[in-house]
């Protein structure tokens, strides 16, 4: 049974758990985190959401999920990294981009520089299906034509600035 950690709106420590399962409470909050996985070519990497998939199934998303109970936010992007793609990176790779309040979560928003072969990639059962690299006129098609999973465009939408200057800019 996966447990979140809960906060308070200021991301203040409520110190009590909650089953994933269970209907969040209105005021308290769980911690998730993406991360965009770039290479030195400046393209960006997509995984396809399994068709099985609850929410926005065949959709193409950046990594994420939730942050476990007793793990800090760059753990969890380091762990969520890694089960969906095999993507193996240190903690302090991971550049954070912002983080957004949600309804019910704070999504903290990593980047990440990694050179790795599709075909290297090992995709999580029931999680991702493909992956490709994109360059970003070819992501901003993708969202545009709705190809992308909604929350993960608007997510991203504030975060743009930031997201170019690390894509162009850092080795």
């Amino acid at each position: 049974m996966e447990k979140w950690d809960l906060f308070d709106e200021n991301r203040r420590p409520l110190n009590k758990t909650h089953n994933r399962q269970d209907q969040m409470i209105t005021g308290e909050y769980h911690i998730a985190v993406e991360v965009w996985t770039v290479n030195s070519k400046h393209e960006i990497l997509l995984t396809l959401r399994h068709p099985e998939k609850k929410h926005y199934p065949n959709f193409w998303e950046n990594t994420g999920g939730s942050v476990l109970a007793g793990e800090r936010s760059r753990m969890g992007a380091k762990r969520e990294l890694f089960e969906e793609t095999g993507i193996t990176t240190d903690e302090d790779e991971l550049f954070l981009l912002g983080t957004r309040r949600e309804e019910t979560a704070f999504f903290d928003t990593y980047i990440v520089r990694k050179d790795i072969l599709i075909a290297d990639l090992t995709m999580q059962e029931g999680e991702t299906a493909a992956a490709q690299w994109v360059s970003i006129d070819r992501l901003d098609e993708m969202i545009k034509t709705g190809a992308v999973a909604a929350p993960v465009a608007e997510r991203l939408a504030p975060l743009r600035k930031k997201f170019e200057e690390f894509l162009f800019t850092r080795c």
